[in-house]
């Protein structure tokens, strides 16, 4: 027991010599972005995230970054939901994904969202993934075999009892 008392006064007069400016781990300017090991958060996020539980589920590709332009679906003039259109090198894939803006959640009891890649070449929807009465704010369509077409990612939005379908369109990508 007194053998422990001496060690604790030595450890604990050994920090007081320390000088002031001295640097121990941890401490120092924060690494460059750059430099930094890329995140492998699983949390969903308005920017799109292909780890998220959702985007798993779905079966995105973890390497799927957004391509072309947002669009934004509105309601009563205010905007409700970001529609993007995602691509997988790895995969050679596209995804529709949508978020809802938290205003809009906490305003609908459940709302009915569809998700899908619009191929102009085919004039036809694939990857389409529908969820009836749903209440989430994080939707991903099906993957498609259609990085060689003119593609946009679709959106859909029917607010419960509303009887109003809301759909935009993404920037058209070749």
């Amino acid at each position: 027991m007194r053998s422990r008392r001496i060690v604790t006064a030595a450890i604990a007069a050994a920090f007081v010599m320390l000088p002031a400016g001295t640097a121990l781990a941890g401490s120092g300017p924060a690494p460059a972005p750059s430099d930094r090991a890329a995140s492998k958060s699983t949390a969903a996020a308005p920017a799109g995230n292909p780890l998220s539980v959702r985007a798993q589920a779905s079966g995105v590709c973890d390497d799927a970054h957004q391509i072309g332009e947002t669009a934004y679906i509105r309601y009563n003039a205010e905007p409700i939901a970001s529609v993007k259109q995602f691509y997988s090198p790895k995969c050679k894939e596209n995804y529709s994904y949508i978020w809802l803006w938290q205003s809009f959640i906490d305003e609908e009891d459940d709302y009915l969202v569809a998700a899908k890649i619009w191929s102009y070449d085919q004039k036809e929807e694939f990857g389409r993934k529908v969820w009836l009465e749903d209440n989430g704010q994080e939707y991903w369509s099906e993957g498609t075999d259609t990085v060689q077409e003119c593609t946009s990612a679709m959106g859909t939005v029917e607010p419960k009892d509303s009887h109003l379908t809301l759909t935009v369109t993404s920037e058209m990508r070749c």
